[in-house]
């Protein structure tokens, strides 16, 4: 294993170990009133990324969690080695090992925003925060993201099912409990739909790109493509077919446990659509329709999401 994989599954292990010696309250901790996993995140880390300077070619991911950010950030390091002229999936150079940390953006120590610094260019970055808490120098610097969106019915069921496999998050004994949880910005990250109700007014920005997790399962090869010339990348039909067949949910399920380690199965459990019909209730999909129509009725993310055909049963 790399030492950018080693990063990840230790940072996994020491949250998980931290954990242990928390209550179920004690797991999230409130900031500027979202809640953040307390394994993950801080106060001082925050305070830290306020003055974090972005470069111009930094390759940001942002998504909420349990959008696809997993199977995205695959897709873009596939790219980026591309650009670099490497193959995906052998070993980086030694100095690239050697300067790993791990990519998203809120998530470690308040000393990792100075170590970034030293990394190479273009380093690769992923985010669940909203746009108003990024740091300013991102959107100043111009700097290029590609937004991930995904259903929120299929975003609730897959984040019920990762809090109650991961130690490191509050579980619930109850679908029922979660859901209650889930609309009532309870959850880490806080509210999807107000989540995406704030990238809203980013949507026509020059450097966002917006994807949906739905589109990208419809269509692999097109949205590798189209995500590809957004950066600026050069695609051979070669390196194309080669990043398409490396992020497949079967490939990366495969390989989970080299580059997640023993909680492989947990980030890539079945990587479908529509999986929320198992759960929703009639009274919750009731609930969540009039939560989506309120926040993003007539919005142009809304109408990205295609709303009617993945969340109406």
């Amino acid at each position: 294993m790399d030492k950018s994989r080693k990063v990840f599954t230790d940072l996994l292990e020491n949250a998980a170990a931290a954990a242990s010696s928390l209550s179920h309250d004690q797991l999230l901790f409130l900031y500027n009133g979202i809640p953040y996993p307390t394994t993950f995140c801080s106060p001082e880390v925050f305070k830290a990324l306020e003055s974090f300077e972005a470069r111009s070619d930094d390759v940001i991911l942002a998504g909420y969690p349990k959008s696809g950010t997993n199977w995205l950030s695959q897709i873009l390091n596939d790219l980026i080695d591309i650009s670099q002229k490497k193959t995906p999936g052998r070993e980086g150079s030694a100095n690239a090992k050697e300067l790993a940390e791990f990519p998203y953006l809120e998530v470690g120590d308040a000393e990792k925003y100075e170590r970034m610094t030293k990394l190479p260019s273009p380093r690769f970055i992923v985010t669940h925060l909203r746009p108003e808490n990024l740091p300013k120098s991102i959107f100043k610097n111009k700097v290029k993201i590609l937004l991930l969106i995904r259903n929120p019915k299929d975003v609730a069921t897959s984040s019920y099912h990762f809090s109650n496999s991961m130690a490191s998050l509050p579980s619930y004994e109850t679908w029922d409990d979660f859901f209650t949880n889930f609309t009532t910005k309870k959850v880490p990250w806080g509210c999807y739909l107000e989540y995406l109700s704030e990238w809203n007014k980013y949507i026509d920005k020059e450097n966002i790109m917006t994807v949906t997790y739905e589109e990208v399962k419809e269509n692999r090869a097109l949205s590798v493509k189209n995500i590809a010339a957004f950066f600026g990348i050069p695609l051979t039909e070669e390196e194309l077919q080669l990043v398409v067949e490396r992020s497949s949910f079967q490939s990366m399920k495969k390989n989970s446990e080299k580059t997640h380690g023993p909680m492989g199965n947990i980030f890539f459990r079945k990587g479908g659509v529509s999986d929320w019909k198992n759960l929703f209730s009639e009274d919750q999909n009731k609930k969540m329709d009039k939560v989506f129509e309120e926040l993003l009725g007539g919005t142009k993310i809304g109408k990205k999401l295609k709303y009617d055909l993945y969340c109406k049963a």
